[in-house]
């Protein structure tokens, strides 16, 4: 048998040449080598030749003696049958990947975990090798496991073929087993199942914790006694919340770092895997029009809105512990606002976006009482319709001061900000459903058409919106003349919507973040110093409104929220956004 690579007809680049090399190693790998006499094995080997000054040209295979770079002759075979002169193989084919969803009869395992685990399945972005194991205490067997889950599988409306082909393909890959989350036998069992299902190559585990905080410890100790991989890579993915404060936060993350290491650990913040907030890096970083104008010279103030239009819905028990603050505030919003404020890194490697974006928090001053307004919803009645109070929820104390809402102005104390207003919203049972940024530019100094525009100024600065639920958008507000003989000014919106440019269905952020913890890329994970950095921000106003016991400030389910809030964003010169959203 005899194999040839000629000339080539064109330089190759050096990614070309590894897959001009790879191809020809699997051609090789698949041949059974015979031959009838009695040939002492000849050494084969792959040489590349690359010059300082042009680029790789090509590949050589040969047998004996070093030939001709560019001409080689595969002349002879190996002697003994099914000998292939690479005895590697690709690591898709001698490693697995094995996914354990801690919790897996909840909510989040049901609604959201194993929907992003199918979605990735159908686009071929799981490993050849994977199986998928729920664990959790209800008992179950395998096949009522995937009842449960075949319940919320979807395929995407432009992806239908085949839908149902592979949801019976993922299903076949999604076991149970049973068990406490702090019984290392328990998990020891769970290790001989997946042994099993791993057949001897080397395994990968991903461990998702959707669990309640109080049984994180417990979870990592046992699957890291007994249910870690030996020859392959262990990784954690831990929910909010990650603590109370900083005190238990930072208790929290000194226990978990008893059994794993820091790289081990993937702390998950959803908003993070959204569509625009992915894009809110490359706005900033790759527009020239956009880096000049991001600092207190140009912007007015900062608003970043999140809002819900529907209550707890049962969660009242753990929002009783927690509230609006440290649910939303302190973890979603305060991870956008780094990512919006922070300084160019200087690259997109994980540990260098997340240094600046530590540097950003540990440049905001605490939170101050004064520069908070909390609220929390009542009952409204509309028609025959009525919708509950907060503490209608029979898991809610009738005297409760949690908030659903809180409103809070931020300041960031470095040269790019320093003395820009930064309004953070959030809120429950309010009008509508959104979460988005808004920048407010500066007026035009000595503005020749203020005298046009009529006596709101406001109306006449510029505003970028970035919307990022629902219907993501980032949209410019700019003035302009109506047409017509005179001269009349409007603003008009210059409209990235996604759904007219992207018409297609957008991945889940759970998706993507799942994909980043199997792939190790820890860039929209949160590093244990940017969590303590997190917590000292708030933590105060936390201590502080829990001493003195502060009574929120009502406001009827379905309205904008409570009135106080007005008045804060008046006493630092900021107009606030419609509580709806523009189409």
């Amino acid at each position: 048998m005899a194999l040839r690579l000629g000339h080539c007809s064109s330089f190759l680049e050096p990614n070309s040449f590894w897959n001009e090399a790879l191809t020809t190693k699997r051609f090789l790998s698949s041949c059974v080598f015979q031959k009838t006499s009695s040939i002492q094995h000849k050494r084969f080997e792959i040489r590349a030749s690359a010059s300082n000054v042009q680029p790789l040209n090509a590949a050589t295979v040969q047998a004996g003696p070093t030939a001709n770079v560019l001409d080689a002759e595969l002349l002879e075979t190996p002697a003994n049958e099914g000998f292939s002169p690479f005895l590697e193989t690709d690591e898709k084919d001698e490693s697995t990947l094995s996914i354990v969803v801690v919790g897996a009869s909840g909510d989040l395992a049901r609604k959201k975990i194993f929907p992003a685990l199918f979605a990735l399945f159908y686009d071929d972005h799981l490993p050849q090798n994977f199986t998928i194991y729920g664990y959790a205490r209800s008992v179950m067997t395998d096949m009522e496991l995937r009842n449960v889950i075949s319940r919320t599988l979807t395929c995407r409306i432009d992806k239908r073929e085949n839908c149902e082909e592979k949801m019976n393909e993922f299903l076949k890959r999604c076991f149970y087993h049973s068990g406490q989350y702090s019984s290392e036998e328990h998990f020891l069992e769970l290790d001989s199942k997946l042994r099993e299902k791993e057949a001897g190559r080397r395994s990968n585990r991903l461990f998702y914790l959707a669990i309640p905080p109080d049984v994180f410890v417990d979870a990592t100790r046992c699957a890291k006694h007994r249910a870690s991989s030996e020859n392959g890579w262990t990784r954690v993915i831990v929910e909010k919340p990650f603590g109370r404060d900083t005190e238990s936060s930072r208790e929290l993350t000194r226990t978990l770092k008893q059994y794993l290491t820091e790289e081990q650990i993937f702390r998950i913040d959803h908003q993070l895997g959204e569509e625009l907030v992915e894009n809110l890096l490359v706005l900033r970083f790759s527009n020239l029009v956009f880096e000049p104008l991001w600092s207190r010279n140009y912007i007015r103030n900062v608003q970043l809105i999140f809002s819900e239009d529907f209550g707890i819905e049962g969660r009242g028990r753990y929002f009783e512990n927690y509230g609006i603050i440290r649910d939303i505030m302190q973890n979603h919003l305060l991870q956008i606002l780094s990512l919006f404020a922070m300084d160019t890194p200087v690259s997109l490697d994980a540990e260098d976006i997340r240094n600046e974006k530590v540097k950003v928090l540990r440049s905001i001053k605490p939170v101050e009482l004064k520069d908070v307004v909390v609220g929390q919803y009542k009952r409204f009645c509309e028609g025959n319709v009525c919708y509950p109070s907060y503490t209608d929820d029979p898991t809610v104390s009738k005297d409760s001061l949690t908030p659903t809402f809180a409103a809070a102005t931020l300041f960031i104390n470095n040269s790019r900000w320093d003395g820009v207003p930064i309004v953070m919203i959030a809120g429950k049972a309010l009008q509508s459903k959104r979460a988005e940024i808004r920048v407010q530019f500066k007026h035009v100094p000595g503005n020749l058409y203020n005298r046009n525009s009529g006596t709101d100024l406001d109306n006449a600065t510029n505003e970028l919106v970035l919307r990022i639920q629902p219907e993501e958008a980032v949209y410019l507000k700019v003035n302009n003349k109506v047409p017509g003989l005179g001269m009349r000014l409007d603003r008009s919106d210059l409209n990235l919507l996604y759904k007219s440019r992207y018409p297609r269905e957008f991945p889940d952020a759970y998706e993507r973040l799942l994909l980043d913890a199997v792939k190790g890329e820890r860039r929209s994970f949160i590093r244990s110093d940017e969590l303590e950095a997190a917590w000292a921000v708030f933590t105060p106003l936390l201590k502080e409104l829990e001493e003195k016991k502060v009574v929120p400030e009502l406001y009827s389910y379905g309205s904008s929220g409570p009135v106080g809030v007005h008045y804060l964003a008046a006493k630092h010169n900021v107009r606030l956004g419609d509580f709806g959203y523009e189409d």
